[in-house]
């Protein structure tokens, strides 16, 4: 069986046309009366708007999320799974409804042509559990809702999984705890923000002057790492300042260049990680540290900090002392669960391992050590 020819689709799109043209009218003629909420959301390129026609060669393709009540996703989820597959068309818009596995230890689908049962990509989750499974959110209540996140909570959920979690769309909610839940998670609350931009520009103040002092000792390519690194925190400080979540690495320079403003520190940015000697990219560095210091200031989040570069003490080295800010920042936190911390962060401050980051409960134990 052959594949027929198709243009690119966002996957998005092409979710809200496997929902509207296959799932709902099966779902209205074989569950009539069954609460639901159907949506694309969680892990997949395409939930943050970033997919391509790359994308189609793993786990892409007609995805979508169907999220039942607690009790109904327990009594119905593996029916609806079989009905599915046996019911659902072979292709959606040319692309293939089917996955398959290289072989069966393989966890990786790709979308191919099939003659019998389609192993789609319907999920069928209940929100609580959903959340619970990604996030680590404690579910409270007889409904199975999760409870309202602590600030331990908000510590412990990777900023991947915020935006993979309140992205994406919701063609239709029928139950509405998804919805819920999506506004509930859409931004960190005040007092959260506050401690998590301080503690970014802690990061920034712990590494600034190692550029000059990396080059003083004729270590370009350390210097050249370091500078990197400091062009990496000061993005997801700008994401942090627009209240966007930062998406893991492959993602973070779209995400970035999408800011407002984001075209005008491009070009200090660029230079710092593409300089071939110290004073260059040291000029580069101060550039993007005053342009986010004043950006900092605009907000008027804490009382303002002169964002201008000046010598890292004796040193001859130019920095923005970036702890100033930090510590302004600091002194407008008042949750007193925030204030006992240490400006370590959010999970994904501090540790960027993606095997750990997948795992929950392992960063929650990670974070109550850090406390």
């Amino acid at each position: 069986m052959t594949t027929p020819a198709r243009a690119f689709l966002p996957g998005l799109d092409l979710s809200r046309i496997l929902y509207e043209e296959a799932v709902r009218p099966i779902l209205d003629a074989e569950c009539p009366g069954l609460r639901y909420a159907a949506a694309r959301v969680g892990a997949g390129s395409e939930v943050l708007g970033f997919d391509t026609a790359r994308s189609a060669d793993h786990e892409w393709g007609p995805r979508l999320d169907l999220f039942l009540e607690p009790a109904d996703a327990a009594a119905y989820g593996e029916r609806l799974h079989r009905l599915l597959a046996e019911r659902l068309p072979k292709q959606v818009r040319g692309w293939p409804t089917h996955f398959r596995h290289a072989d069966p230890g393989d966890p990786i689908g790709h979308m191919a042509p099939t003659e019998g049962p389609v192993d789609h990509r319907v999920s069928v989750d209940d929100v609580g559990g959903w959340l619970r499974d990604r996030l680590g959110l404690p579910l409270a209540g007889p409904g199975g809702e999760p409870r309202e996140p602590t600030v331990r909570d908000w510590l412990a959920m990777p900023q991947q999984k915020l935006a993979e979690s309140t992205g994406g769309a919701v063609f239709h909610d029928g139950v509405g705890a998804l919805t819920r839940a999506r506004q509930e998670l859409a931004w960190y609350p005040d007092q959260v923000w506050r401690y998590l931009l301080a503690c970014q520009w802690q990061r920034i103040s712990q590494e600034e002057a190692f550029v000059g002092r990396c080059a003083e000792v004729g270590d370009d390519l350390g210097s050249a790492v370091v500078a990197g690194r400091l062009v990496r925190d000061l993005m997801r400080l700008c994401l942090l300042l627009g209240r966007r979540y930062a998406p893991y690495g492959k993602w973070l320079g779209s995400a970035f260049a999408r800011l407002p403003g984001a075209g005008e520190l491009l070009p200090s940015l660029r230079g710092a990680v593409t300089a071939t000697d110290h004073p260059e990219r040291e000029r580069h560095l101060c550039d993007a540290y005053e342009a986010v210091g004043a950006l900092q200031n605009r907000t008027g989040l804490a009382e303002e900090v002169d964002p201008a570069r000046r010598p890292y003490h004796s040193r001859p080295f130019q920095v923005l002392h970036a702890e100033r800010f930090a510590h302004a920042l600091a002194r407008t936190v008042t949750d007193p669960d925030l204030r006992s911390l240490p400006l370590t962060g959010s999970v994904d401050q501090w540790a960027d391992s993606t095997d750990l980051l997948m795992r929950p409960g392992a960063v929650r134990a990670a974070v109550d050590a850090l406390g």
